[in-house]
């Protein structure tokens, strides 16, 4: 019968005794259950060593030439502690940057030994959506779009809140500002989106949400102080639909890296923690590569903008009827008559054309806003003449 694993060596010892004894190698192979061939390797192995080589002999190979190097693994695990937040490309790539005299392993093999030492996050699945409005831009170079958002507030350590302003460059996902505030008004964001076009130049677009100070439902068209300065300058706008996050995903995407990475601690106060957001700004543009980028930096892809920033030229309409200031109420006055467009437009010139008789053109630039009525005294605002796509629902 076959041998049992138990007892193997006794069965072969059983096995070279009877042939040493003369019997024949097919009969006796028939006998114990093996084939000719296997019994001619246990005769042979006997010749050779003897009966100390009849014990099995481990599988295992002497060398391994594709196990990991210690000190390969080692450095991998400590880069690891030193960035917690990386995945295994990025490590790698830090790795190849670090030590550039070593044969450089597969990310498949720096992953096994991250999860070889509980170094892994387990992801949950999530659930498939579509991440892009149809009307959204598909921006192609750096600077044809940016987005922007307040990254949700925290508490610092001297129990007040922080705001951060966040504008990064869709193509690139170059962070061009991270800014620590006190709050989401109009004023502070002013100066940080100024100091990012001098800085950077204009983009061709910027991409927001539908909350302050970027949008407001209280507005004609959704539009703030802040929105009709980038409309002045020259800058299209797009929102996102109301609680679609996904539809500005990839600086949804750094809020989360911020946010592990720059926050956890908080600062102490607003300068400590902008300290703290000045650091990540240089290891993500600079230090951090990106699987998107082909494991390129985001500084090493951006370029700054071909168009720069020299404030506001004047607003002028020739050829139109008249020109009016439209007041910090978002009012102008005609002909003893009081037309409210927006509070957005305060301060900015519009211009207005007779086309009917009491029907007068309002107009912001090259866009028509509406239509005024002398006699009812009414203005019959457009539908969407910034192209913005309004959400109906909203």
């Amino acid at each position: 019968m076959p041998w049992k694993e138990t007892c193997v060596m006794d069965e072969r010892m059983k096995f070279i005794s009877r042939l040493l004894c003369g019997e024949k190698m097919a009969p006796l192979c028939k006998e114990f259950g093996i084939s000719r061939v296997t019994g001619h390797k246990i005769w042979q192995r006997y010749q050779e060593q003897g009966f100390s080589g009849l014990p099995n002999r481990s599988r295992a190979p002497h060398s391994h030439p594709n196990q990991t190097p210690f000190e390969i693994e080692q450095a991998i695990v400590r880069l690891k502690k030193e960035k917690p937040s990386w995945g295994a490309p990025k490590i790698r790539e830090l790795l190849s940057k670090r030590y550039t005299s070593i044969k450089l392993p597969a990310i498949s093999t720096v992953h096994c030994v991250l999860d070889r030492h509980d170094l892994v996050k387990k992801k949950k699945r999530k659930k498939k959506f579509s991440s892009i409005a149809g009307y959204l831009s598909t921006p192609q170079h750096p600077n044809d779009l940016w987005c922007t958002d307040f990254k949700g507030q925290f508490i610092m350590k001297n129990q007040k809140h922080c705001f951060p302003l966040t504008i990064t460059d869709q193509v690139s996902r170059f962070l061009i500002s991270c800014e620590a505030l006190s709050g989401t008004a109009e004023d502070p964001s002013f100066s940080v989106f100024e100091q990012a076009f001098k800085e950077y130049g204009l983009p061709g677009a910027i991409r927001s949400d539908n909350g302050v100070p970027f949008a407001s439902g209280n507005s004609l068209w959704g539009l703030t102080k802040l929105s009709v300065w980038w409309i002045r300058l020259g800058i299209k706008i797009e929102r996102i639909l109301p609680g679609n996050p996904q539809q500005n995903g990839r600086h949804e995407r750094m809020h989360r890296t911020l946010k592990l990475e720059a926050t956890k601690p908080a600062g102490l106060n607003l300068l400590q923690q902008q300290e703290k957001f000045y650091n990540f700004m240089h290891e993500f543009n600079y230090e951090r590569p990106h699987q998107a980028l082909g494991m390129k930096c985001p500084g090493e892809v951006y370029i700054r903008s071909r168009t720069k920033y020299e404030g506001l030229d004047d607003l002028t309409y020739p050829g139109f009827d008249k020109t009016l200031l439209v007041t910090n109420c978002g009012r102008v006055c005609l002909n003893q008559s009081k037309i409210h467009i927006s509070r957005a437009f305060a301060n900015q010139p519009v211009g207005l054309n007779l086309v009917d008789d009491n029907i007068w053109q309002v107009n912001f630039m090259d866009y028509e806003l509406g239509y005024f009525d002398e006699i009812s005294r009414k203005f019959a605002p457009k539908d969407d003449p910034f192209g913005i796509k309004i959400d109906k629902r909203s």
